[in-house]
């Protein structure tokens, strides 16, 4: 199951890249009108296997906080796209997936080949 962090502040982008620095961190940006967003967050939630000891994640409604999303765009140099997910290490985006491409096992490849 994953504990969804809400990412509404601009503020907490610092935070999140302090906070990746001793434990990964992953931005999910969702679009709360979209059936392809919808569906990849539902496939994110069923195929969990992260505990939140080595993963916080975050969830961020780009409709509500758009300039939010905008900024997460800019500090960690990607393409506001939704749905899409993040994962931050050592204050960097080091892994970056939107659409069909999100995946759970995707995802583990990337965090563990990173160690």
């Amino acid at each position: 199951m994953i504990h969804w962090r809400l990412l509404h502040t601009e503020e907490q982008i610092n935070e999140i890249q302090e906070l990746s620095k001793k434990i990964p961190c992953l931005i999910f940006k969702h679009s709360t009108n979209c059936s392809i967003s919808q569906a990849a967050k539902w496939r994110l939630e069923r195929e969990w296997s992260f505990s939140e000891s080595n993963l916080i994640t975050y969830y961020l409604d780009v409709l509500s906080y758009r300039a939010v999303s905008s900024a997460v765009a800019e500090v960690f140099s990607t393409h506001h796209e939704t749905p899409q997910v993040l994962l931050i290490r050592d204050a960097y985006c080091t892994y970056d997936a939107s659409h069909s491409d999100i995946s759970v096992e995707e995802l583990k490849e990337c965090y563990y080949d990173s160690f």
